[in-house]
């Protein structure tokens, strides 16, 4: 095999670095080597997007080579922040936000979000951020096995509200390669939302599958991104 890229995978919000397990599985298999961080925004009360974006620069730091980013739902704020890191050559937005120096999750100027579900199932409380319950499933992972699901739903943590609202230091996908993955099939990141996040790249694949295809096609997922890290 050609020498490959390592891909780094930067979950989105509420999740942790768990949620890649089967993708970074099927990447092993494949001879891609892989990393992940977990957002100090879930892990630590009081953190934020720059706090993100400084836990992977060093994760980054500790990268011998090229690196593919991969950021998930809110981690593409993270990876817009932190992905003009010299070892990104490439980035990949799967179902995420693209944000623009100095947009934040809740502020900035894409379109399409009208009306989400999500943003109806939010609960706000003392500066943290869950999701209602009975709407994680559904949300989520409405296409995964009802055992994945259910192992999935239980591993989610409050994030910072202070994530949602700080702003992005920089837009990496000004500077890098990128690709945005269209999950078609998404009930949390409305489809229009993720079109118009998209339009700022250029580069659009797509997945028939929900906010979650880490679980429910991670192998699909995972050759895709292998692709982009074989050189």
């Amino acid at each position: 095999m050609s020498e490959a890229a390592t891909v780094m995978l930067v979950h989105g919000a509420w999740h942790g670095s768990w949620c890649w397990d089967s993708v970074r599985a099927e990447l092993h298999g494949a001879g891609v080597p892989s990393a992940v961080v977990d957002n100090p925004s879930v892990t630590h009360p009081g953190s934020d997007l720059p706090a993100d974006g400084d836990n992977l620069r060093l994760a980054l730091d500790a990268i011998d080579g090229p690196v593919v980013l991969v950021g998930h739902s809110y981690g593409g704020a993270v990876i817009s922040d932190a992905g003009v890191h010299p070892n990104v050559e490439h980035l990949v937005y799967l179902t995420a936000l693209v944000l623009d120096s100095g947009e934040s999750a809740s502020v900035n100027g894409l379109t399409g979000g009208e009306g989400s579900a999500l943003v109806d199932a939010m609960v706000f409380d003392d500066g943290m951020l869950t999701i209602e319950p009975d709407r994680v499933a559904e949300l989520f992972f409405h296409d995964c096995a009802p055992n994945v699901a259910a192992g999935a739903a239980a591993q989610l943590r409050p994030m910072t509200m202070a994530a949602m609202t700080t702003g992005a230091r920089a837009a990496a996908w000004r500077e890098r390669p990128s690709t945005y993955v269209v999950c078609t099939d998404d009930r949390a990141l409305p489809v229009p939302l993720q079109r118009s996040c998209a339009d700022r790249i250029g580069t659009v694949v797509e997945m028939p599958t929900s906010h979650s295809p880490f679980l429910s096609r991670p192998d699909e997922l995972a050759r895709m991104l292998a692709a982009l890290a074989v050189r």
